[in-house]
């Protein structure tokens, strides 16, 4: 018997259509990702078994019973427990991770008001024990990875008694290594017998995780697949259209090349590939987890090696043997992590919007080693009018800056002065939709360069380039051929 059955649901808001006649079947101790663009009714879905939504006909039964939750509180009772992308209701600055743990037990009426320390840690540490996780419970929860909110948030979920668990883009805001740690405790839960419903549309999830895949289009399933999935046959479905009409677009025969690579391995083992940049062109080449895509801009910027090949800038060999030469040659790259890679640690000096743009240029704009605070400050204040930063001022510390907002600031630093090629790592990585629309905009908007974008998104892929090419197995391939098999590698 299915745990979860829906039939036939259809909702709509005024005039659109959100969901038409939607029946999906999810088993005990599946992993069902749930893909589709934007407005493809993937969230009203969620709602529905939510609580927080009533379809307008059809019907979903749970564990062969009728299930209509008047609100998430009665589908979590049910067994249904639903874990948004966003942490900041599971825990606040101040509390520690057993406080936030524990959040619903204090809200019930029916267990003690006062409750000691003890007895928190001791419940705390009972609950991570029965999930399989390890977290420091006397930890504030305001110095949480984003990965391990997560699993403060799945935890509560299965003190809950969660027979299908409902993940909306859990990864949306995590760095590769922390994906693979949340990866684990969702297989984990999987050989227990728990569901999980996942919403996402990023390939490296749901090649490590989903048993099979449901692209939703127009508030309709469109189509099915188990594994091995066939990367261009999701993708064709979620936007209903071949990807011979959006993978190649033409370029001006005029466009000069600016960034020629020629038999490139970026293994010894791997095949070698051509790859071409031209000037005022977007180029985004995407992939599952594992790839190679990574390596490819991490070669790119000195900070990695080829294993072979010739790299060509403006006509002129190129082998740039450290990141400052890449820079010098007018070759800049933001990172997969910008905390990381980017950003200065927020207890040092330099933390500032104007000083984090500033950065890479100190000893050429101020030989001397006097710094000029004007002409910083100068920069970050352009870069927040044209990029429509949001923070209070260029002295503004950049940690307290929405993830998309410091994208932002790290885009703006290789705005700062001209260059020759941008690269671009997983640029989207905890990005809300309307910065990434202005971060899209600022990529697009400079025909004095090239644009080279690593992502495992396909959707964003097609959104921001003039051509998506596909990657797997550490080379350029025909896009037909690529799947999501895994890769040789674990590095993306």
């Amino acid at each position: 018997m299915p745990l979860l059955e829906a039939r036939n649901l259809s909702r709509s808001f005024g005039s659109t259509m959100a969901l038409a006649d939607l029946s999906i079947v999810i088993e005990p101790g599946e992993i069902v990702a749930l893909m589709g663009a934007n407005g493809a009714g993937k969230s009203t879905f969620v709602k529905i078994l939510s609580g927080v939504l009533s379809p307008d006909s059809g019907a979903v039964t749970f564990k062969g019973r009728s299930f209509a939750p008047a609100s998430p509180a009665e589908a979590r009772m049910a067994g249904v427990v639903t874990v948004h992308q966003s942490t900041d209701l599971v825990g606040i600055p101040g509390l520690t991770v057993g406080d936030a743990l524990l959040l619903n037990r204090f809200a019930d009426p029916r267990r003690p008001f006062m409750v000691s320390p003890g007895r928190v840690r001791a419940e705390a540490l009972a609950m991570l024990s029965e999930a399989g996780f390890s977290l420091p419970v006397d930890r504030d929860f305001a110095d949480l990875s984003a990965a391990d909110r997560q699993l403060v948030a799945i935890a509560r979920a299965l003190a809950d008694k969660a027979e299908l668990l409902i993940l909306d883009e859990p990864t949306a805001s995590l760095s590769a290594g922390e994906s693979e740690r949340l990866y684990a405790a969702l297989l984990a839960l999987k050989r227990r017998g728990i569901a999980i419903l996942y919403i996402s549309h990023r390939m490296a999830d749901l090649q490590a995780l989903a048993d099979r895949v449901v692209v939703l289009r127009g508030g309709q399933a469109v189509a099915s697949f188990t594994r091995p999935v066939d990367f261009d046959q999701t993708i064709e479905a979620m936007i209903g259209r071949p990807l011979s009409q959006v993978w190649l677009k033409p370029r001006q025969s005029s466009a000069k090349p600016v960034l020629e690579l020629t038999e490139i391995r970026l293994l010894a083992a791997a095949r070698p590939f051509d790859l071409t940049l031209h000037r005022g062109e977007v180029v985004a080449i995407t992939g599952v987890l594992g790839a190679g895509k990574s390596r490819l801009l991490s070669a790119l910027f000195g900070a990695g090696r080829l294993a072979g090949g010739q790299m060509r800038l403006e006509g002129q060999p190129y082998k740039p043997r450290n990141p400052q030469a890449a820079i010098t040659a007018g070759v800049v790259m933001a990172g997969e992590d910008r905390h990381r890679s980017s950003l200065m640690p927020p207890e040092w000096p330099g933390v500032s919007i104007a000083a984090t743009i500033s950065l890479p240029y100190l000893r050429r704009w101020y030989p001397s080693g006097l710094i000029r605070a004007g002409r910083e400050r100068a920069k970050a204040v352009e870069a927040i009018r044209r990029l429509g930063i949001r923070a209070a001022g260029p002295d503004a510390s950049v940690w307290t800056l929405s993830g998309g907002n410091q994208q932002k600031v790290v885009l703006a630093r290789w705005e700062a002065e001209p260059s020759k090629v941008l690269l671009l790592d997983e640029p989207f990585q905890g990005v809300d939709v309307g910065a990434r629309r202005d971060i899209v905009s600022a990529i697009r908007s400079r025909p004095d360069r090239a644009a080279l974008i690593a992502t495992s998104d396909p959707e964003e892929a097609i959104e921001v380039a003039d051509r998506v090419l596909v990657l797997d197995h550490h080379s350029l391939v025909d896009s037909k051929t690529a799947t999501m098999e895994p890769a040789r590698e674990t590095a993306g």
